[in-house]
This record gives C-alpha cells, structure tokens and sequence, in this order.
C-alpha cells in the first residue's frame, strides 16, 4: 500500500509547488517531459488548454505511478495577440521588457485536472492583466544582471525582484506566478480530490 500523496503535480516549477504547499496540499511532483510547440491558427487559450492536458496525460500514462489526480499547467504571457514565452538571451529579455514596458500585457495560466480512476480531465484557462510601469534602459539591464528573468515567461517575476516593474494587476494574483489558486482549489475540492479545513 503506498502512502504517496493522490495528487501529482506534473511540473518541475518550484513557484507553482511553493502554491499548492502554502495551502497545505499535499501532493507528489512528477515533472513532465514534452514539447511546448505553438500550432499555427491556435488561439492563446487552446495553446495553454492543449499543453496543460498533454503535461498531465504524460505523467498519468506512466507506468508504475501511484496518485489519482493529475494536474498540468502552463502559462503565458501575450502582447497585441503575440505569445510572449521564456527568453533565450540576455537580448531578448531585453527585448520582451522593452515591449511590455509602459504598457498592459495578459497574463495566460491553463490547468488540466486528470482523474486517473475514471479516465476523466478537467481543464480551465484563466487570464490576468498586467500593467507595467515605464523603464528605463538602466532598470532593464540591472533587472537581467540578477538572473531572475531567464527562465519566466515575459521576463519578470511578479513574486520575485520583478514586483518593482508591475504597476496594477487585474485579475488573480497567484495566476501570474503560475496557477490560480482561487480556481484550482474550487476545482479540486469539488472533485474530491481536497478538503479544506475539514472538522475533525
């Protein structure tokens, strides 16, 4: 009998772990492994919808895994209808934070919810709008010098170094970081899949 936790989060991400722990959920993390390739003529929301649920069915196809509930998530940052996604230099973090500068943006976070038991997948896509103040080409360049863009999408960290850049925010806070946790815990809790502060 295994005494693993039945939820398993299918992401190496250490912000979307560090949610789902702050609440107490317990769960396993079982990154998955598959290629995150935009197709042609598909909307933002499918996009992240698509590779959520592909996370998720990667690692609930596995064999030897215990856990009922799989989830899978993606998030993106999208500008004048153009997916904006992680940088792959230092230039291009420039250049993403040169874009977003002064300006709004969309933030983009998709989850899948698989149920192993019944062969089953919840899937949600949730959209936040965020405001950027005006940088200056100094602020850019110090931002980068610390690290903390090289593996976000939009090159920021709202959580992190990065909250110095976000002017306003509307929508769900925790769907910049990574999953909405408003959203999922709703989700998870009507699955079944949760209790939250339950009796004893």
């Amino acid at each position: 009998m295994s005494n693993l936790p039945d939820i398993i989060l299918a992401s190496a991400s250490p912000r979307r772990q560090e949610l789902l722990a702050s609440i107490g959920i317990s769960f396993q993390v079982i990154p998955s492994h598959i290629e995150e390739n935009h197709r042609a003529g598909e909307s933002p929301s499918a996009f992240v919808l698509r590779l959520s649920e592909e996370k998720a069915a990667e690692v609930a196809q596995r064999a030897n895994i215990t856990g009922r509930w799989v989830i899978g998530s993606d998030t993106i940052v999208l500008c004048d209808d153009d997916i904006i996604g992680k940088p792959t230099s230092t230039q291009d973090s420039a250049r993403m934070l040169r874009r977003l500068s002064g300006r709004s943006h969309q933030v983009l976070s998709g989850y899948a919810i698989i149920d192993r038991d019944n062969n089953t997948c919840l899937k949600r896509c949730v959209t936040t709008e965020v405001t950027f103040r005006t940088l200056t080409q100094d602020e850019i360049e110090g931002y980068i010098a610390t690290g903390e863009p090289a593996d976000k999408a939009g090159s920021y960290a709202i959580q992190g170094i990065g909250s110095y850049i976000v002017t306003s925010i509307n929508g769900s806070y925790t769907n910049v970081v990574g999953l909405p946790m408003a959203h999922i815990v709703s989700d998870l809790k009507n699955l079944g899949a949760i209790k939250l502060f339950s009796k004893a």
